[in-house]
C-alpha cells in the first residue's frame, strides 16, 4: 500500500460495489455471488489451537481426543462439523462439533481461545506469537483444516477498467507476500 497512496481499503463488509462506487474487494472463503468475478490470488492456512488449561491430560496428537474437547467456531467457516486432513497420508475425518461460543470475528476467536474456552481452527498467520510465547498450542499438528482461497472479487461486467486490471495483476503477483498466505 505504500507504493499505492491512493488505494483504500475502508471495512471488512461485502459490499455493495454500484452504490458505495467500490471497484473491488478482498474475500476469504468460497464466493459463491454470481453478481462477481472472483479471481484467485492465494490461500490462508489453518490450524487447530488451544490453551494449555483446555487440554490437559488429552492427547493432542488424537483427533479422537480432540473431537471430544470443547469447541469454538468461526461460523463463516465451520459450525456444526470439523473436517481436518492428514498433512502426509492424505486422509480425512470429519466430526460433529457444538460449539460454547459461534462468532465471525477472528478476534474474538483468538481472545477467546487464549482465555481458555476451548479449541477453534483458525489462521495459521493470526496465532504465531501466541504460539511463540506458549499462550496457545497447536494440537494435532499433522492434521490441518483445509486452507481458505483469498479471492479479489469485483461486478461483472463486460469491461474491465485499466486500472482494476493493473490492481489485479499487482495482487496476484504479491498475493504470497501478504500475511500468511501461500499463492494459489
Amino acid at each position: 500500500m505504500a507504493s499505492r497512496p491512493r488505494l483504500r481499503c475502508p471495512h471488512d463488509r461485502y459490499p455493495d460495489f454500484i452504490a458505495e462506487g467500490i471497484d473491488c474487494a478482498i474475500r476469504v472463503g468460497h464466493v459463491d455471488d454470481p453478481a462477481v468475478i472472483a479471481v484467485p490470488v492465494a490461500e490462508v492456512s489453518r490450524i487447530l489451537v488451544a490453551a494449555l488449561a483446555v487440554i490437559e491430560e488429552v492427547d493432542t496428537d488424537s483427533v479422537e481426543a480432540i473431537s471430544r474437547l470443547p469447541w469454538l467456531a468461526l461460523r463463516t467457516f465451520y459450525h456444526d462439523s470439523v473436517e481436518l486432513t492428514h498433512v502426509e497420508g492424505g486422509r480425512s475425518r470429519r466430526f460433529s462439533i457444538t460449539p460454547r461460543v459461534s462468532t465471525d470475528n477472528l478476534t474474538a476467536l483468538r481472545r477467546l481461545v487464549i482465555s481458555g474456552f476451548g479449541v477453534a481452527i483458525v489462521p495459521a498467520w493470526r496465532v504465531e506469537e501466541d504460539l511463540a510465547a506458549g499462550r496457545l498450542v497447536q494440537l494435532v499438528p499433522l492434521w490441518q483444516a483445509a486452507p481458505l482461497p483469498v479471492y479479489l472479487v469485483y461486478p461483472y461486467s463486460r469491461f474491465v477498467p485499466p486500472r482494476l486490471r493493473r490492481f489485479i495483476d499487482l495482487i496476484r503477483d504479491q498475493g504470497s507476500e501478504l500475511t500468511g498466505m501461500q499463492r494459489r
